[in-house]
Formats: C-alpha cells, sequence, structure tokens
C-alpha cells in the first residue's frame, strides 16, 4: 500500500498524507498531468472520476466529477496556484455543483503535493490546509481520509498496469 501515514491535525487546520509509489518522479508526475491518467486514480475506486477540463499550470483550473455506485455525480475544481514539475504543485480544492461551478458553502483546501525520488521509487507528501477546523471536520465527518487514502492507493496498481 502507498499510504505510509495520514495526520489529520485540528490545530493546525491540515490533513497530511505521506505516501511512497514503486515507480520514478517523472512517471508520477504523468499521472497529475495526464487528465485520462488522472481519471484512473483520482476518486476512491467505487467513485470513478471523469476530469471534464485539465489545464495543470498557474492559474489553470481543473475540473472533475466523481461517480457513486448508484450513479449521482459529485462535483468538484482545482485552481491551480504554482506548479513545478515534476517536483510538485499546489492549487485550491473545492466541491462543485452539478454545472461545476463553485458551492460556496463547502470548505476550500489549499493544497500542497510534493514529490521527492528516492532510490527510483516516489515519496510523496499531500497536504490539504482549510480555513477552520470546523471545515477540516466537516471533511472529516464526510471520510475524506479514507476517500484519499483509497484512491492514493490505486496509484501503485495502475502504474503497473
Amino acid at each position: 500500500m502507498p499510504v505510509i501515514d495520514v495526520t489529520p491535525d485540528l490545530d493546525a487546520r491540515t490533513i497530511t498524507i505521506n505516501a511512497e509509489f514503486a515507480a520514478p518522479i517523472d512517471r508520477v508526475w504523468q499521472i497529475y498531468a495526464d487528465p485520462r491518467q488522472l481519471e484512473k486514480i483520482w476518486g476512491p475506486p467505487t467513485y470513478p472520476a471523469t476530469v471534464v477540463d485539465h489545464d495543470l499550470r498557474p492559474g489553470g483550473r481543473v475540473t472533475y466529477y466523481m461517480t457513486s455506485p448508484e450513479g449521482e455525480k459529485f462535483g468538484g475544481y482545482w485552481k491551480v496556484e504554482s506548479v513545478d514539475e515534476p517536483t510538485g504543485f499546489t492549487f485550491l480544492d473545492g466541491f462543485a455543483d452539478g454545472d461545476l461551478n463553485p458551492i460556496t458553502d463547502m470548505p476550500e483546501s489549499r493544497n500542497s503535493y510534493a514529490f521527492t525520488e528516492k532510490d527510483g521509487t516516489t515519496v510523496a507528501t499531500y497536504i490539504s490546509t482549510y480555513d477552520s477546523a470546523e471545515a477540516l471536520q466537516k471533511v472529516l465527518d464526510m471520510g475524506v481520509v479514507e476517500g484519499a487514502s483509497s484512491a492514493i492507493n490505486q496509484i501503485d496498481e495502475f502504474l503497473a498496469a
């Protein structure tokens, strides 16, 4: 399993996920840079993602929705802030309505994804920061730790295919 540990911290308003992938950094980067590959790992296995727009550059936007086993769609978006290929990127991540417009009364998180190469593997650190402990608690109650962990844990299998 790629996920090594997950640390929610209400005081710091963060969730930190550390993972290690059995692939070089350039290959892991490609998953995030290519919308068709991103679709394979972004949602949890039972909520596959469909990427609608994908502009992974500063000022760019990525929109997507995840589809539940019952066919219900849950939208989301990234507002890309910075990109440092292949070592990481930062973005705002939020919930979106059916037209992929931000749902303003749902939590938005600032995310930092950092990748480093170590002996042919890639070590990843994913940090999500929320505006308040209440916002963080809301997504924790919604199952974000389990969802994110199960999504990240798909990466090694996807890379091996």
